[in-house]
């Protein structure tokens, strides 16, 4: 089935940036728009967004009503030609790829990038973005046996484009987590002379995008309702007496076999976010400690002759963070509202999405190269760690 919202539908809007450039996107596997909206951001016009999940379609509808969203499988979707898009997105879906998925090189989904190789021979962009995971360089293509990243970039090539890919770790371009993505970038014909990939910078804290949330209780937005109170089979919430004036910290709550210490510095990056990590806020003496994990009586044992030890929190109070505050580590805008029937349906859409100020620089990239192919000049630089924005 193929729906489309358009600007009749939604009720719950962010606002949207006018087009400044004149260059267009076609959306593929847009998911919650974290692609699109930092495409939009650096001016470009949305032309179509094709996503396959119910949420997905509604966080996008509501979010962007003047958007052409198509709510279908990109397998079925066929482009009008009413326009050509100068450019073509596609984060297509990683869970055959990833660590934290199935790792499968049979999976049917890794194969999922031909679909944007059919579109882009249908309506031939001037330049086609795929986003990924690292493990497209590791993962071998059933029957050639090159990397995932090699036969990829082999079938853009063959249909006409000059590809450049690269590893990028998003804290290096203005987002608070270390997450890495690997990202291609290919131009119909030749890029313009001197084109490269944006320069990192310096790292990016969480301070500037969750100190404000963890210290005030009282900040009211969409997709956040702090509640302290997190019950946990093996973090103590112990209701110590404390100062109402301690700082508020974040914690890991759940990986406890990491090597990290899961009191985390609000000066540095998180590790990244993802659709399983738990994190969280104690305040009140909060100490973490490695301990033994019983495990001839304990529940929950996986591996009864594993000897690893597991960290443990203990705070006067503890809480999970909101949507919200993990939408804030995917530098999402705080009217961004994400909908979904249960926590988990939001959890996906927030994890599984670009971070929108890594997608911002790669559109402004984008865009410089696009502004040098129509007027014959060399690709101009841009200054480090692309663009300085402020969101919330």
């Amino acid at each position: 089935m193929v729906i489309e919202i358009g600007k009749e539908t939604g009720t719950h809007t962010a606002k949207s940036v006018n087009s400044q450039s004149g260059f267009s996107v076609l959306s593929l596997f847009t998911g919650a728009g974290g692609l699109d909206l930092g495409f939009e951001r650096a001016g470009f016009r949305h032309l179509t967004a094709v996503e396959i999940d119910p949420w997905c379609f509604e966080t996008l509808g509501r979010n962007r009503p003047d958007w052409r969203v198509t709510h279908g499988d990109v397998r079925k979707y066929e482009p009008d030609f009413s326009e050509v898009p100068d450019v073509l997105l596609a984060g297509f879906p990683c869970q055959g790829f990833s660590l934290g998925g199935n790792r499968d090189e049979e999976d049917e989904r890794n194969l999922l990038y031909k679909e944007v190789i059919r579109i882009a021979k249908l309506v031939e962009p001037k330049i086609i973005l795929l986003e990924n995971v690292l493990n497209l360089r590791t993962m071998y293509f059933p029957g050639t046996q090159k990397p995932f990243a090699e036969q990829i970039a082999d079938e853009l090539r063959s249909i006409g484009y000059d590809v450049t890919y690269d590893v990028f770790r998003v804290s290096k371009f203005g987002v608070p987590q270390t997450r890495r993505r690997f990202v291609f970038v290919a131009f119909r014909g030749n890029p313009p002379a001197g084109y490269h990939f944006p320069h990192p910078g310096a790292e990016t804290p969480i301070r500037p995008v969750l100190y404000d949330l963890a210290q005030d209780s009282s900040i009211i937005l969409p997709n956040h309702n702090p509640a302290w109170g997190f019950r946990s089979a093996v973090h103590t919430e112990s209701a110590e007496p404390y100062s109402p004036s301690e700082i508020v910290v974040p914690v890991r709550l759940s990986r406890t076999a990491s090597d990290g210490n899961p009191i985390r510095s609000f000066d540095e990056p998180f590790p990244a976010v993802d659709t399983a990590t738990v994190w969280g806020w104690a305040q009140g003496n909060v100490k973490a400690q490695r301990v033994m994990k019983d495990r001839a009586r304990e529940k929950y044992i996986r591996n009864p002759e594993a000897n690893v030890t597991l960290w443990r929190v203990s705070a006067s109070r503890l809480r999970s963070f909101t949507h919200r505050e993990y939408a804030r580590l995917q530098t999402f805008p705080d009217d961004w509202i994400f909908h979904g029937d249960s926590k988990r349906d939001v959890q996906l859409q927030i994890g599984n999405a670009v971070p929108v100020r890594f997608s911002e620089c790669l559109a402004q990239n984008l865009r410089r190269a696009l502004e040098a192919l129509d007027l014959g000049s060399e690709f101009r630089d841009e200054r480090p760690n692309g663009v300085q924005r402020k969101l919330f």
